[in-house]
């Protein structure tokens, strides 16, 4: 009898131990089956992602997009162009004078690209040279003289780093740049139009007002540029360009730009309309401003508190 009771609780906990191992090991697996689901869907998300991002970036550097002489064009009436930085020559690469927005004189400047590829050797590939930059700050320094309101339209792949220009001053021409146009008594807006690379770029938007287009892009460097230094990999541009935050939404929520263009109308006479619409209307608003230069200052010196606050 006792030999009888003793097999089957013996055989009670064996079926017992099997149940719980076996329920075990279809736990164990499910549970790395769903993480290798999440995972893989992980994966794929975070991938189309940074196509979507990379995606941007091209359309930023494509060719047909306007550049800066066509948004000169179709926005201001009578534009007259400057040349030269009166030190050393002049740079194709930028390209400035005075105009008219309605029927208040400015002074415009654009980093220009060209469309064709005889246009973009001729401007360098839209990378302006240390006497570009002194040529775009001589231009500022004569609209404050004769209190014009600046705009400028940004769209390069960074300052040039050519040998020449760097023996002529390139980081020390960019520098008084930004150094200047901190402290310049009249109203700056600066427009990204494309791509907006490094110092190269910012040397034209330290202003008081700082718009993107839609699918321009603002970044302390090149999604390859980036990738190679990381990864020693360009071709992974793409997560690269994901990382670094660079598109007008990423802009406008850590508060580098204020206002965010559609393109949904580009490069049509509504498009440029409403351009210069918004352009009157924020110069008027940035005229009252008694502390202007004040508030410019604020408005860098806040730079990289919303990304602070929300970490």
């Amino acid at each position: 009898m006792s030999q009888a009771v003793y097999k089957r609780t013996d055989k009670r906990a064996d079926e017992h131990a099997y149940k719980r191992t076996g329920e075990r090991a279809d736990e164990h697996a499910y549970k790395r089956t769903d993480e290798r689901a999440y995972e893989h869907a992980n994966k794929r998300t975070d991938a189309r992602a940074y196509k979507h991002v990379y995606e941007r970036v091209k359309l930023a550097r494509d060719s047909k997009r306007p550049t800066g002489l066509d948004y000169i064009k179709n926005i201001f009436n009578g534009f007259i162009e400057f040349h030269g930085d009166r030190r050393y020559a002049d740079d194709p690469a930028v390209a400035g004078g005075i105009a008219k927005l309605g029927n208040v004189p400015v002074t415009v400047i654009a980093i220009e690209k060209g469309h064709t590829a005889k246009e973009r050797t001729y401007r360098n590939f839209g990378m302006p040279k240390p006497e570009g930059y002194r040529k775009a700050l001589r231009l500022m320094k004569q609209a404050e003289k004769f209190g014009r309101p600046v705009i400028c339209f940004v769209d390069t792949s960074g300052a040039y780093c050519g040998i020449g220009a760097e023996e002529r001053g390139q980081g020390q021409a960019i520098a008084e740049n930004l150094s200047e146009m901190s402290t310049l008594c009249v109203p700056i807006i600066s427009i990204l139009i494309g791509e907006g690379g490094s110092g190269g770029a910012l040397a034209l938007a330290a202003a008081d007002r700082v718009w993107m287009l839609q699918n321009a892009v603002y970044s302390v460097i090149s999604p390859e540029g980036c990738a190679s230094i990381l990864w020693k990999d360009s071709s992974k541009a793409d997560a690269a360009a994901a990382s670094l935050k660079l598109t007008a939404e990423d802009g406008k929520s850590l508060g580098v730009i204020e206002r965010i263009l559609s393109e949904d109308d580009i490069g049509t006479k509504e498009f440029y309309d409403r351009i210069r619409t918004l352009l009157t209307e924020e110069l008027k608003e940035l005229s009252r401003d008694v502390e202007l230069t004040q508030n410019r200052y604020d408005r860098f010196r806040k730079l990289g508190a919303a990304a602070v606050i929300k970490e």
